[in-house]
């Protein structure tokens, strides 16, 4: 083939042009009516499914929300039931002497949160199950997390429940309230406030202890019930014993009917007998049943009174150091002292047999 017949041929021959984008194709009318007819057909089969599963939520949702009102209305009821209790009794002897409504309060505002809380948890708790439950959720996952999580935080937090539950169960049991004294191992003092997790006291000296309820071993309550007062005087041996009981006797008798001893004293005063017997001097022990954490205050006017009895009855109170006796010298001080010793004499017989024998001599 000539030139000129090539360029012919490559001239007839169409340029390329830029390629043409496509459009997506429009959905046409009997689409959507297709698309809107398998909509309703899915709806239509499903919707009481939903209707159903719809009710079954909102019926546990009602009866959850009811049921924890009822149960915590309840609770509260119960606590103003207790409260007005202690309030009945308060301005009369018995409440002054054996109630205290600050600390029934607060053990009836702390079994009121504890069982308030415990309600709230269970009742909501078992009802978001209940709802999952409804949805066909399989539930066995969930919980099998929920136990290792619980295994796990109780591990990493065994102090914090052992303080919590070790306080629900003092305060349950009313072992101190508000007021008391205590002894509670590791500190000592009077209860200022009692918590689920720690208990405040207010030491001898002013100090505030913060105890933590699960380090709490053993308890000593001084304030329930009853205290005893005992007071020990000490007198010669060669005393009259009948003229020191009647001394006591006439202390006590006039102690127990003077204000405010009269209502301190919740027995009568009385000589137990001799406590100790020695060369020198006996002791006498008096006893007496008080108010709840007033034995130390009914001691030390017992004490008081004894002195400046037996002061007037001419019945001298003997101490710790021994008792001289008129007209006669003070014992040798040096009488109590051992023999001196053999072996402090170097040149007595045993002093030499106990010296360490010299080593023999080495000559070359």
């Amino acid at each position: 083939m000539s030139l000129p017949a090539d360029l012919l041929a490559a001239g007839s021959t169409p340029s390329p042009t830029p390629s043409e984008t496509t459009t997506p194709p429009v959905p046409s009318l009997q689409d959507a009516h297709e698309s809107a007819t398998q909509a309703a057909s899915w709806v239509e089969q499903n919707w009481s499914t939903w209707l159903a599963i719809g009710l079954k939520v909102l019926l546990i949702l009602v009866i959850a929300a009811v049921l924890r009102v009822a149960i915590r209305r309840a609770i509260t009821k119960l606590i103003d039931r207790m409260n007005r209790t202690a309030q009945a009794v308060d301005g009369t002897a018995i409440g002054g002497l054996l109630v205290n409504v600050e600390r029934r309060r607060q053990r009836s505002q702390a079994i009121g949160s504890v069982l308030r809380s415990v309600a709230s948890f269970v009742i909501m708790g078992t009802a978001a199950l209940m709802v999952l439950s409804a949805f066909d959720i399989n539930l066995a996952p969930l919980l099998a997390s929920a136990g290792v999580a619980g295994v796990a935080i109780g591990f990493g937090a065994r102090n914090l429940v052992t303080d919590f539950l070790s306080g629900v169960f003092m305060i349950l049991e009313d072992q101190y309230g508000v007021g008391d004294s205590i002894d509670a191992g590791v500190a000592s003092g009077e209860v200022i406030e009692v918590g689920l997790r720690v208990t405040k006291l207010r030491g001898d000296n002013g100090e505030i202890w913060y105890v933590r309820n699960g380090e709490v071993k053993r308890i000593g309550n001084l304030s329930q019930g009853w205290s005893t007062a005992g007071v020990d005087v000490t007198v010669r041996s060669s005393e009259d014993l009948d003229k020191v009981r009647a001394t006591i006797d006439e202390v006590a008798e006039k102690m127990s009917k003077e204000e405010p001893w009269n209502e301190l004293l919740w027995g009568p005063i009385e000589v137990l007998g001799l406590d100790s017997v020695l060369l020198d001097s006996m002791v006498v022990r008096v006893s007496a049943k008080t108010m709840p954490g007033k034995s130390l205050t009914v001691e030390r006017e017992l004490r008081w009174r004894v002195k400046r009895a037996f002061d007037a009855a001419d019945i001298p109170i003997v101490g710790r150091a021994p008792l001289t006796v008129d007209g006669e010298s003070a014992a040798d001080p040096t009488a109590g002292m051992a023999a001196p010793s053999a072996y402090a004499n170097t040149s007595s017989p045993q002093a030499q047999a106990a010296t360490p024998l010299a080593p023999p001599s080495v000559t070359k």
